[in-house]
């Protein structure tokens, strides 16, 4: 009996070995295998925030396809020198951190998702490069593992004298604020990432294209789980032409041609000499609100540009620009007041979330409160009711984007019983905000209450005694 078991044992191991592939890790299914995805740190890939979620492009396209497997996901992030090791072993799902084909046959890959290129990113007061041949005798950094660390290899096999430096730990952006800082001289990156790197780094430009357009695709490692491979690969196709892969990008990249690079350099300088003369307001603001107090100075900024006294000639005034009946409502006794302003902004755009259809979810539940703030609950509720007349979503931001303009117009806002209004200035107000409140992510610690923040003396190393976020390195040179 016990041989009969245990011949039957051997049996179904090797029924599943066989169904799994070699060293393939079995289909993910609800009750028992999560999907186990390969990525590493980077805007376009994933990204962890203060409140242990998670972001970045691709990262919100594997939760849509594990949403449509009816399963959760295992992220393994591993650093940029770990990567292609990482890669071989195979002992994952699926690899997201914005791949193209690999060289090896060995590594299956899907089918393609996004096109892009390298280009190489310098210091606007340096000389531009118009031909790969000048770079000669220079010195390129790239992160290691990546796409780009392999196209500067097959340049310097040609190009006398050039000199690739793989960066084996941080992300790209550590590494264009080195370049920014004139630390390295020249950064190789991916095209895509330009316009969110110009909102935190505005002083770089791209001027040499080093390769022709490629795939960026998932790979499935030298084990690949066919089904999984062909659920991937559908799903790839159905999100290119539902809709869904346009509206995961609005998300990363449709704010962000908005501010010039004046605009950035502007701010940034404001970040440092005006900010610090509220933040204590804006934090105030949070601890009353819940609402990160990052996100309310960016909404000040874009309001007033932090001036406490500013005056509209429609008479809306303060720091946050409020009203007379908003400022009545929340029972504001003096516009002017920057607290009172700050306090009263929050709680406003508290009311405005709080009034949306219950099944919005963030981030498009925090831009159409925003524009709320900016047309009055009235006019955001006519577009609200205009989308839906046009066949639009009004939950999601991505479509109210388009929307939004046409209140101005008769013909569009007779129709919903509206009034006109400048939704195109709505669009404008959310996108702009979304850049600001980016940078000051990027520059500004979070609020902490103040039973958590550490004495001065037990501040963690690096961190400044504003509170500010230490200026990021280069990452380490082999």
């Amino acid at each position: 009996m016990i041989r009969r078991t245990t011949a039957l044992l051997y049996l179904i191991f090797a029924l599943f070995v066989a169904a799994c592939g070699n060293g393939a890790l079995p289909f993910p299914t609800p009750a028992q295998h999560d999907l186990v995805v390969l990525t590493r740190s980077g805007p376009l890939s994933y990204q962890a925030s203060e409140d242990n979620t998670a972001s970045g492009l691709e990262h919100d396209l594997i939760e849509a396809f594990a949403q449509e497997l009816g399963v959760g996901v295992s992220y393994r992030v591993v650093e940029p020198g770990e990567f292609e090791t990482q890669l071989r072993q195979g002992d994952y799902h699926l690899a997201a951190a914005w791949l193209s084909p690999h060289n090896e046959a060995s590594l299956q890959g899907s089918a393609p998702i996004f096109l892009t290129r390298d280009v190489l990113m310098q210091h606007e007061a340096s000389l531009p490069l118009s031909r790969p041949e000048q770079l000669a005798g220079q010195t390129v950094h790239a992160l290691a593992g990546t796409r780009q660390a392999a196209t500067l290899r097959q340049l310097a096999r040609k190009i006398p004298d050039l000199r690739v430096v793989e960066v084996a730990t941080g992300d790209i952006l550590q590494l264009l604020e080195a370049l920014g800082e004139r630390k390295v001289d020249y950064v190789a990156m991916d095209a895509r990432l330009e316009d969110i790197a110009n909102q935190f780094v505005p002083n770089l430009r791209n001027t040499l294209p080093l390769t022709e357009e490629q795939p960026i695709i998932w790979q499935f490692g030298p084990h690949p789980n066919a089904e999984l491979a062909a659920r991937a690969n559908a799903f790839i196709e159905r999100v290119q032409h539902d809709g869904t892969l346009a509206r995961i990008e609005e998300r990363y990249f449709g704010h962000v041609r908005r501010l010039t690079q004046a605009d950035v350099v502007k701010f940034l300088g404001e970040i440092e000499t005006t900010l610090p003369k509220f933040r204590r307001f804006f934090e105030s603001a949070e601890a009353l609100t819940g609402i990160d107090w990052r996100l309310t100075a960016a909404i000040a900024y874009q309001e007033s540009h932090w001036d406490p006294n500013a005056t509209s000639p429609t008479n809306v005034r303060g720091i946050m620009m409020l009203t007379e009946d908003t400022a009545d409502h929340l029972g504001v006794s003096n516009r002017l007041n920057a607290r009172e302003s700050i306090i009263a902004g929050a709680r406003y755009l508290v009311q405005l979330k709080e009034a949306l259809d219950p099944e919005i979810g963030e981030p498009d539940r925090t831009w159409l409160a925003l524009s709320a703030y900016n047309l009055g609950p009235g006019n955001a509720g006519a577009s609200r009711r205009l989308a839906r007349e046009l066949g639009a979503n009004p939950n999601q931001w991505y479509e109210m984007k388009r929307i939004l303009p046409l209140l101005a117009q008769r013909k569009y806002y007779e129709r919903v019983k509206g009034s006109r209004a400048r939704g195109g200035e709505a669009v404008i107000l959310v996108e702009n905000i979304r850049s600001y409140y980016d940078i000051l992510q990027r520059h500004e610690n979070p609020w902490q209450p103040p039973t958590a923040k550490p004495r001065q003396s037990d501040k963690p190393a690096g961190e400044t005694p504003s509170g500010k976020k230490p200026r990021h390195k280069g990452g380490k040179k082999k």
